[in-house]
């Protein structure tokens, strides 16, 4: 028997001492638990960090919509819970009866007396009795409702001030929370995903203020007058809007190639010209010529041997309000600027010596600020009259050389002529296709100035264009006009569309960064990922919208109006479609039927 029972000890001793030296078995909980959990009456310690939970416990009378929105939108993280019970509506109606004739007595009971009337018992009797109505016909219903909110920080002392957010969001809503002291557990659980309401504080609500405590809330840009810009994905509204009506009628569009950006101008302008809005297109891919030709319009081709010309020297005719001498200045900086470009950059000596000899090209011509302006387009200089000042002054041979080529050969037939084109119909487009990729920035800016004297000279709601205007941001000069028109356009009624696929040399500019600030409207559709994180920093998206412009299908993208963006859709008619359509395929049919219907005829 002795030593049964010493073998049983042994073994067993055995087998304790097997078991303490095991490895002991890990699993995934080991993995994500934290190292340390500490439960203190008004916080817990998550290892190095610290959570804190609250309860709301207080509401007023009345909640607008979204205004639980400036808590999601903190950067604090945090978990937050809602827990709606529903009520029996029998057992809320005996409630409401019993109180109703607590409030009536009590209202009968002070009118005998000869008290002066209580608001807050009227007030509260016909809540009750709207609320009682309104449960008898269904249109609401009553739940038990409960908000908890758990936030995370490094310290005690974010904590606090997190905490001090919190209220100060809240209260000025009139609403109030607490933390759950002695119950910092059951808060931390109750925030978590597991349905369980440990804390049990909760508001009787109805329907109507419980629907405003949802946090995400879509924006709607829906407005009686405007264009259609396309649907609202958040909650398939039609996008409504007019762009003249913000503070600046300016946008940027920021696209890859094939997302659909073209698209979506044209649909801009085609129903803009139906509203009776003047429309002018800076068009480098002669994109536009197809819808010119649709609306009866004027595609006019700029490039070295067209017939169309335009001087660089035109003046625009002062308006009632403006100097004339103003004007005149005005035009001589802006031409230093375009002859800046022209000739590959200029010295400080030069640049005076330009701002000079212009000045005097004007003054033999008789402009200058004592004469007429009235008589300024019958007089307008060449290139080749600046060419002859400079070569009567000294210490410009070098310009003069650089100028000649601007005056005499191939470049003489597009810098060195009046101009012989008039904008005189709604919709006017400039092909600059086919002029020289070198001289394409020198085309811009001359396009521009005349669009913008012309502009000037009469006040109608108009909307420019300026296609891959990044060919025009490769100078300070060019980028700095380009603004100026952007900045200035506002008082002229002018809104400037800037397309851009090329965003990363676009922002690099400051004077990008500065248009992009002047534009009320911003349109985003597909980027690519080497640019979508200076997108990203530049429009403060969140992650989601991030990687929703990655993603996004053609002639979709995030549509900006002021404070307010959606995800926006673009949509139009079969009609709108075979007259703005980019479509290679449907060009080509659309030519080939046109080609079968003039055979007919």
């Amino acid at each position: 028997m002795a030593s049964f029972l010493n073998n049983l000890f042994g073994k067993k001793q055995e087998d304790l001492t097997e078991k303490i030296f095991q490895e002991e078995s890990f699993d995934v909980r080991d993995i994500i638990a934290p190292p340390y959990i500490g439960i203190m009456q008004d916080h817990i310690k998550l290892g190095e960090r610290f959570a804190k939970s609250f309860f709301v416990f207080s509401y007023p009378r009345y909640l607008n919509t979204g205004w639980f929105s400036p808590v999601i939108d903190l950067s604090t993280p945090m978990d937050i819970s809602f827990f709606i019970h529903p009520v029996s509506s029998e057992l809320i109606l005996k409630k409401l009866r019993k109180k109703v004739t607590e409030v009536s007595s009590e209202i009968l009971e002070r009118q005998e007396k000869g008290l002066i009337r209580d608001p807050a018992l009227e007030t509260a009797y016909k809540d009750i009795e709207s609320l009682r109505d309104n449960l008898m016909t269904a249109q609401e219903k009553m739940f038990r409702f409960g908000i908890y909110i758990t936030i995370y920080e490094t310290s005690e002392k974010e904590l606090r001030d997190t905490e001090l957010t919190l209220r100060s969001i809240f209260e000025s809503r009139l609403i109030y929370i607490k933390p759950a002291l002695f119950k910092q557990k059951e808060g931390f659980i109750s925030c978590n995903p597991y349905g369980m309401d440990l804390i049990e504080v909760h508001t009787p609500m109805d329907t109507e203020p419980l629907s405003t405590c949802f946090p995400f809330i879509s924006f709607d840009l829906s407005s009686n007058e405007g264009i259609l810009y396309g649907i609202n994905r958040h909650n398939n509204s039609l996008i409504l809007f007019d762009r003249f009506s913000l503070e600046n009628a300016n946008m940027v569009v920021f696209a890859k190639s094939g997302s659909g950006k073209s698209y979506a101008i044209k649909l801009e302008i085609l129903r803009y010209l139906m509203q009776g809005v003047d429309c002018i297109i800076i068009d480098p891919e002669n994109e536009y010529e197809y819808l010119a030709d649709a609306v009866g319009g004027a595609f006019l081709k700029i490039s070295l041997t067209s017939a169309n010309h335009l001087n660089p020297f035109d003046l625009p005719l002062p308006g009632p309000d403006d100097n004339p001498e103003d004007v005149l200045r005005s035009n001589v900086i802006n031409l230093v600027g375009l002859l800046r470009i022209m000739l590959g950059g200029l010295s400080p000596e030069e640049d005076s010596i330009l701002d000079e000899a212009l000045t005097q090209t004007y003054a033999i011509r008789d402009i200058t600020p004592q004469s007429d302006p009235k008589t300024w387009q019958n007089n307008t200089p060449l290139m080749s009259d600046f060419q002859e000042i400079l070569e009567s002054m000294t210490g410009t041979e070098s310009l003069v050389k650089r100028i000649g080529k601007f005056t005499k050969g191939t470049f003489s037939d597009f810098f060195n002529q009046q101009s012989n084109i008039s904008i005189d119909k709604s919709f006017v487009v400039f092909g600059i296709r086919d002029m020289e990729e070198s001289l394409r920035p020198i085309a811009l800016y001359i396009v521009m100035r005349y669009i913008w004297n012309m502009v000037r000279s009469k006040l109608k709601k108009r909307i420019l264009v300026i296609d891959e205007a990044w060919w025009l941001m490769q100078s300070d000069d060019g980028a700095s006009f380009l603004f100026g028109l952007v900045k200035r356009g506002r008082k002229y009624w002018l809104g400037v569309t800037t397309i851009t696929q090329d965003v990363a040399d676009f922002m690099k500019s400051d004077y990008g960064k500065a248009i992009v600030t002047n534009s009320s409207l911003q349109l985003l559709m597909k980027q690519s990922t080497a640019d979508i994180d200076s997108i990203q920093k530049v429009f403060n998206l969140t992650e989601q919208e991030k990687y929703l412009l990655i993603e996004a299908a053609v002639g979709e993208g995030l549509f900006f109006a002021g404070r307010k963006h959606v995800y926006l859709s673009v949509v139009a008619s079969q009609t709108e479609n075979q007259i703005v359509t980019t479509n290679p395929q449907e060009v080509s049919q659309q030519k080939e039927a046109k080609k079968i219907e003039a055979a007919q005829n």
